[in-house]
């Protein structure tokens, strides 16, 4: 039995055309996933089932959902039907959470704003939805006290508090590990068979969408392009940009030899520990230890992975080899240079090394140019280039990833999310470093235009001896852009070696678990 039904859905935004003649359907007990690139349209598909389209939106055509048709529904009526019949569980569960709240009052308003209860009785259902959830954590937390897979199941129970007969689920596993990704992936599943309910899910991770979903609509500039049956589609597809799609995520890299060279960073047993609260007013501050025994060796233009779950330690050991942070024990040395002497952090070996963040745009500073912007690292040099030859320095930076001379006058709001992370790929290499740390750089790209980024990396080998440290929860980029892999698991590594030996023959029983919760594609012929 039909449960959403979309008919011709075509919306503008002033003068813009968003979406064209979208078509869907999503039975109950059915989950149906979208997917395309970042602008193709599936979270505005998605705004307009919920209702909660921008004032200038102009949509026509049919939004059906349990026999009500959301494009003729008053807002007062909408917000009845939000929580009750439909509920949806946003990309970035720290922004949807309210920090001044605890998580169980979050979820327990869902309850109260709909239906006439005590909030007594409505704390105690809270509780309970929070425990359906696998949340094995007390309501009276709050958001930030959590990790991000737990807060995600937070988002989840206020989504699905009242049990809605549609769930939306807007990339709930975008930037998570692969062993949480795969136990929320799981309550969902489990949900939409215990409750009855439909599920939309909205992603770009098409390993997910060919283990998790019934139905396949991809989209493409506003358009459906191809929909159908998930595994009938992915034995027939008939679009070029479907078949495009899901040539890119199983994209893999050729990177160049290495070569033998000498010894470019050296970590040698470090540990690293962090105060935590007092137990009493007068008793001692317990310490946690977030890195233990940390040892390992990077040589000049080796290409190393590193990954582990959240909370593992991969941040605070890349903060201690930039010398953002110093270590209670251990040494790290680039060149044979400590990375800090005595407590301060020895900037000669710092400009050796540049890092390139997850998310491009939170790491430039938008009233600035990309001129400004990509050399920044200057100040890391005794004398900078000026004049021309910091011009000059700009352009082959530029055109060495793949940019243009004419992208050092434009503001960073002008480019895509592919150009950003290149231009962040610039503003590292500009100074030349022997090393350069890429924490995330690719987990919050489409597939296109990560294999575009990824190709990038490997052209870039071939022209410099380049070594990098690459972290990252998506273990198919890890190895295929790595000569070796490290495996961190609480703080200590827990195995290394050559990368494909470590894929197709793990010894530790951690990385047998990470490597058989990561969602694989099946085979595709495209």
């Amino acid at each position: 039995m039909t449960l959403l039904a979309i008919k011709d859905l075509s919306l503008t935004i002033d003068d813009t055309h968003i979406l064209h003649d979208v078509s869907l359907t999503v039975a109950h007990g059915e989950i149906v996933a979208i997917t395309g690139e970042s602008g193709s349209g599936k979270s505005m598909t998605a705004l307009s089932v919920m209702g909660l389209l921008p004032h200038n939106a102009n949509p026509s055509g049919s939004i059906t959902l349990n026999g009500t048709d959301i494009l003729q529904t008053s807002e007062p009526d909408l917000c009845n039907m939000r929580g009750n019949t439909m509920g949806m569980v946003f990309q970035e569960p720290m922004t949807a959470l309210n920090p001044v709240q605890t998580i169980g009052a979050q979820v327990a308003e869902t309850i109260l704003i709909h239906e006439k209860t005590s909030k007594a009785d409505a704390q105690k259902r809270a509780a309970a939805i929070l425990e359906r959830v696998g949340l094995k954590v007390p309501p009276s937390r709050y958001a930030h006290e959590l990790s991000g897979g737990q807060r995600q199941r937070v988002v989840i129970a206020m989504a699905i508090a009242l049990r809605p007969k549609l769930l939306i689920a807007d990339e709930p596993t975008t930037a998570l590990d692969v062993t949480t990704q795969a136990r929320i992936l799981d309550l969902l599943r489990d949900l939409v068979r215990e409750f009855d309910m439909g599920l939309l899910i909205i992603t770009h991770d098409l390993a997910v969408v060919a283990n998790l979903a019934d139905q396949i609509v991809v989209m493409q500039k506003g358009n459906v392009v191809e929909a159908g049956a998930t595994a009938h589609l992915l034995a027939h597809m008939q679009h070029p940009y479907t078949r495009a799609l899901f040539g890119a995520s199983s994209h893999m890299v050729e990177l160049p030899p290495t070569l033998a060279s000498s010894p470019l960073l050296a970590v040698t047993n470090v540990a690293r520990d962090y105060p935590m609260a007092r137990k009493t007013p007068l008793g001692p501050r317990p310490m946690f230890r977030a890195l233990e025994g940390i040892t390992f060796q990077i040589d000049q233009g080796e290409r190393i992975g590193l990954v582990g779950e959240s909370g593992c330690g991969k941040s605070t050991l890349t903060r201690a080899i930039l010398g953002l942070e110093d270590v209670q024990s251990g040494t790290i040395t680039v060149d044979g240079a400590p990375v800090f002497t005595g407590k301060q952090p020895n900037l000669d070996v710092r400009r050796k090394m540049q890092v390139v963040f997850q998310d491009p745009y939170s790491s430039f500073n938008p009233r600035h140019r990309v001129d400004r912007l990509i050399t920044e690292p200057f100040h890391l040099l005794p004398n900078p280039p000026t004049g021309t030859a910091r011009d000059e320095a700009i352009t082959n930076a530029l055109r060495d990833v793949g940019l243009s001379p004419d992208d050092a006058t434009k503001y960073i709001h002008e480019f895509s999310g592919g150009q950003r992370q290149r231009i962040a790929i610039a503003r590292a290499l500009i100074i030349e470093p022997a090393l350069i740390i890429f924490d995330e750089a690719v987990s919050a790209l489409d597939v296109s235009v990560r294999a575009q980024v990824l190709d990038l990396i490997a052209d870039l080998c071939r022209k410099r001896p380049l070594a990098y440290l690459f972290i990252s929860h998506d273990l198919s980029v890890v190895r295929t852009v790595t000569d070796k892999v490290m495996v961190m698991k609480a703080g200590k590594i827990v195995e290394q070696g050559e990368t494909e030996t470590v894929f197709t023959n793990p010894q530790h029983q951690y990385t047998q678990t990470l490597i058989a919760a990561a969602p694989k594609l099946p085979a595709i012929t495209v």
